[in-house]
């Protein structure tokens, strides 16, 4: 039997884990915020920031508690409970978002490589695919311990880089969140943002294994939303003070970092945002390796440990070839966009409805009665540790 998790990794981990997945296809660059935010307005922006906080925290609740009533816990074993015999449409979505995310992440990582070291682009896409398959080769455990350790360094460097632009330029911030009306797209921009991000909440799904009872998922679930958008917001907070100069920038945070005029700080930030590229190529292909590990356990034969870098490797290739395709501002503009909605009506939709009343018929039978069987599959390896109480 294994020990029981402690109020760790039952409540906060599985936000970090969020955090990790959401930051480097969101926010780790500023681009994101830039894009989806601040045309609202300075204010605007800060309340569509709220809107997709509540809509992430809603909708991890209820992933989580329906993750761990039936015992799902990768992608694949979770929307053949969702959506029976049409969960394939998830994957397809999935898949590509997660091709868009990983190419945004390559020139993100060869765009830091040329500022900081004059490298090729290239070079910077290549190394985050190396460290990213590096990761892979180990456990949940490990990737849980990685995961937890990034994100820390992370909210260390976004608190003292918001502190300082405060101190450096805290009058322009005042100046623009005083003069600048609240633009009217603020609602829209929040679930926008939100919508193609709750794609990456089955990429936590491998934590749920810590929970014991329903509280531990509800818990868990509405720590994680503010627990992912509040570097979001810190850095938000930041760009402010160059409100109308910032809109055009690839690289947010390299400009704002150029105004600090401290190079030290920048190596210690842009090292963050390293991590957090890492961090994410880690949740969401660890995700893609579960659904992999389990469909093979189902045939009766482990997942070779070779073929989990070489399938995150693989996929990685295919995206950092659309990003030099392509270019990072319009993958961000085109692609996010595009998938929104998608998920809002294959996820989101059928997880509000259908996934709330599979919860209500469970707790109304008992404890003791499963969500139906014949739609998931179980492996010796994805049981709980705590049962279902």
């Amino acid at each position: 039997m294994k020990p029981a998790s402690s109020a760790f990794q039952r409540y906060l981990l599985p936000g970090f884990v969020f955090q990790a997945a959401v930051i480097a296809g969101g926010y780790a660059t500023g681009r994101e915020l830039v894009e989806f935010f601040l045309p609202a307005g300075p204010w605007g922006g800060l309340i569509g920031m709220a809107v997709s906080m509540l809509v992430w925290s809603a909708v991890l609740m209820a992933s989580f508690e329906l993750a761990r009533i039936a015992r799902a816990y990768d992608y694949r074993a979770f929307f053949r409970v969702l959506l029976g015999r049409g969960w394939f449409a998830f994957e397809i979505g999935y898949v590509l978002l997660m091709l868009v995310i990983m190419a945004v992440m390559g020139a993100a990582a060869g765009e830091i490589a040329w500022s900081l070291f004059g490298l090729p682009r290239l070079a910077g896409s290549m190394a985050m695919i190396a460290a990213t398959g590096g990761l892979l080769f180990f456990g949940s455990s490990a990737i849980e311990r990685f995961l937890v350790a990034s994100v820390g360094y992370l909210y260390l460097v976004y608190f003292v880089f918001v502190v300082w632009c405060v101190v450096a330029f805290g009058d322009r911030i005042a100046a623009n969140l005083a003069s600048v009306p609240v633009g009217r797209d603020w609602f829209a921009a929040g679930v926008t943002y939100a919508g193609y991000n709750v794609a990456t909440i089955p990429a936590v799904l491998f934590c749920v294994r810590h929970f014991g009872r329903r509280r531990d998922a509800l818990v868990a679930g509405a720590l994680a939303g503010p627990l992912g958008m509040l570097p979001g917001v810190v850095f938000y907070i930041a760009m402010i003070g160059y409100y109308h100069e910032i809109g055009d920038q690839a690289l947010p945070s390299a400009f704002l970092l150029a105004k600090l005029q401290a190079p030290w700080f920048e190596w210690a930030f842009q090292l963050a945002v390293m991590l957090t590229l890492v961090d994410t190529g880690v949740a969401l292909l660890h995700a893609i390796n579960e659904r992999v590990a389990n469909a093979c356990d189902e045939r009766g034969r482990p997942m070779p440990h070779w073929l989990r870098p070489a399938l995150a490797t693989g996929v990685m290739l295919v995206a950092v070839y659309a990003a030099t395709a392509v270019g990072l501002v319009d993958l961000i503009a085109k692609g996010y966009g595009t998938l929104t909605w998608y998920f809002l009506a294959v996820y989101v939709l059928p997880l509000l409805t259908w996934g709330l009343w599979l919860q209500w018929r469970h707790r109304a039978r008992g404890a003791a009665s499963p969500v139906p069987s014949s739609t998931v599959p179980h492996s010796p390896a994805t049981h709980s540790p705590h049962g279902t109480r």
